[in-house]
């Protein structure tokens, strides 16, 4: 039988390079590998479905199953993880305690951007804030002119104001916002010393959530275009158990002790620290080890209007994803 000849398109992590490099192979596939850089990949895929594989956007692609909008199909394959609390900034001038939030005016650089959709579950759910009572401003976090990239279904009493001619950095600095809620930090987090985290303790909050509840925020996930699987289904399988085997590989060169295979100090007790909070297999791929996370952010998600309606996680992944084999 002769191979498909398929597109991939993912930035640079370590758990996929096995697969970029040939290390290993998805059966019955040619893939043509790209990494290129995150939101070119993402504007891409979502606009235009360049690639016939891509990483996406966790919360881009709930939004658009959530509106019947199937001509991306994601696997449970998930590229990037990043806990969330970290995420929230706040004029310390301004905002002290969770309440101090009710009024104030909060940036983010999408609705639909994922980080901030775990951001504001951390403040609905974790410390009892009512988004409706803020004022809620979307712009380019560092450049003006960003703008949503999926149909919002806002909650009644919700509201959110997009400004086009500023940045939410420069909003933030000047004090015309009082809080940014976004993946990466505000230029302005490390200039300005009233711009701070709003947790001080952020990283024990996050390993305690992780620990507690089991969830560990998905980012970014994994898509193939329904041509693609129309035509041969059994590629979701295939490529599945090629991703997992590439991450179980990263895994074993983290867990390492020999080497630094990542040039970061200390990397060890990082991974033990992973595997205390979420268990043996702290990164997992796969919808059952998933499922806390997974059930979260659909919830989140619906709440804040990203998704349309409430999904499950069966219905965002493919049948024969939802179960791993056991022999």
């Amino acid at each position: 039988m002769s191979k498909l000849d398929l597109t991939l398109a993912v930035s640079h992590y370590d758990h996929v390079v096995d697969i970029v490099l040939g290390r290993v192979t998805v059966e019955g596939v040619n893939l043509t590998c790209m990494q290129l850089p995150l939101h070119d990949i993402f504007q891409r895929t979502v606009g235009y479905a360049d690639f016939d594989i891509a990483e996406m956007s966790m919360a881009k692609y709930v939004s658009m199953r959530s509106q019947g909008d199937d001509r991306l199909i994601a696997l449970p394959v998930f590229l990037s993880r990043v806990s969330r609390h970290s995420a929230i900034y706040v004029r310390k001038d301004r905002i002290r305690t969770a309440a101090d939030f009710a009024g104030k005016r909060v940036g983010v650089p999408e609705w639909a951007q994922t980080a901030a959709v775990y951001g504001r579950g951390v403040m609905a759910h974790e410390l009892g804030i009512d988004l409706t009572r803020i004022k809620w401003v979307q712009a380019g976090l560092g450049e003006a002119g960003r703008a949503e990239k999926v149909p919002l279904k806002l909650p009644r009493g919700l509201e959110l104001t997009p400004v086009a001619d500023r940045s939410l950095t420069d909003m933030l600095d000047a004090g015309d916002l009082d809080a940014v809620v976004a993946a990466t930090p505000p230029v302005c987090f490390h200039s300005n010393p009233n711009v701070v985290r709003f947790y001080d303790n952020w990283l024990e909050a996050e390993i305690a959530y992780a620990r507690d509840k089991k969830i560990l925020p998905i980012m970014h996930v994994l898509v193939v275009k329904k041509t693609v699987l129309d035509k041969a289904p059994w590629v979701a399988g295939n490529l599945f158990h090629a991703f997992d085997v590439a991450r179980k590989n990263s895994i074993r060169r983290c867990n390492y002790l020999g080497a630094a295979v990542i040039p970061v100090p200390w990397l060890s007790e990082a991974v033990k620290r992973a595997k205390e909070a979420m268990g043996g297999d702290y990164w997992p791929y796969g919808l059952e080890a998933n499922r806390p996370t997974l059930e979260a952010f659909l919830q989140f998600a619906h709440e804040q209007g990203v998704c349309h309606r409430l999904l499950t996680p069966e219905e965002i992944f493919p049948p024969q994803t939802h179960h791993a084999v056991r022999v």
